[in-house]
């Protein structure tokens, strides 16, 4: 059985909207040995210093977020992944406690699952930000400015994958021009999003 950890402890005590969830979670996964921890804000459970998974909550749901969840099998469809550019973390949401208790057996079965993934040092294969395409919409919008399409094309792959992914992250055409348009200075200077 793992040790508690009082950081979690005092989470737990704090936490107002999902606390008996996060307990019944938290009790689930305590016995699976592994390491406890308080990363990110969240209760996080380790191997050998490496993230297997973590609890959060959102205004709707509670999940258990799997870092390698999409090498699990999920014969079940439990899974979610959060957005289309979530790699490799997939979340098993939960919306009382009442539906944790009743799956506690395969909530265990994806959690050894997840831990036989991380002994075995087994990984999800990440694309590489090269193999991320620019939507057509993102190009005409940068084909507006003049040089702004040839300045994002001297852009590193991983800038234009930040880029990109920041553009259509919005949810509206409007909000993405007006990205983009306020982008363009950093752009055309050859930085990132971050420089």
């Amino acid at each position: 059985m793992t040790i508690v950890n009082r950081k979690v402890d005092i989470f737990l005590r704090k936490e107002t909207q999902w606390r008996k969830e996060f307990e019944a979670l938290r009790a689930i996964i305590l016995e699976s040995e592994m390491t406890e921890e308080l990363k990110w804000g969240q209760p996080c459970y380790t191997i050998a210093n490496s993230n297997v998974l973590l609890i959060h909550g959102f205004k709707k749901y509670c999940a258990i977020l799997f870092m390698q969840g999409a090498l699990l099998k999920d014969s079940k469809g439990l899974l979610t992944q959060q957005t289309p550019n979530v790699q490799a973390g997939r979340q098993m949401r939960f919306s009382d406690l009442a539906e944790i208790q009743k799956m506690k057996k395969t909530i265990k079965s994806y959690i050894s699952e997840a831990i036989a993934h991380e002994i075995s040092g087994a990984k999800v294969e990440m694309r590489k930000a090269s193999d991320f395409e620019i939507p057509m919409e993102i190009q005409v919008q940068l084909k507006k400015t003049p040089g702004l399409y040839s300045a994002f094309g001297k852009l590193t792959p991983g800038r234009q994958r930040a880029y990109v992914l920041f553009f259509c992250a919005a949810k509206q055409p409007k909000t993405r021009d007006s990205r983009i348009e306020k982008s363009a200075p950093k752009i055309l200077a050859g930085k990132g999003m971050n420089d």
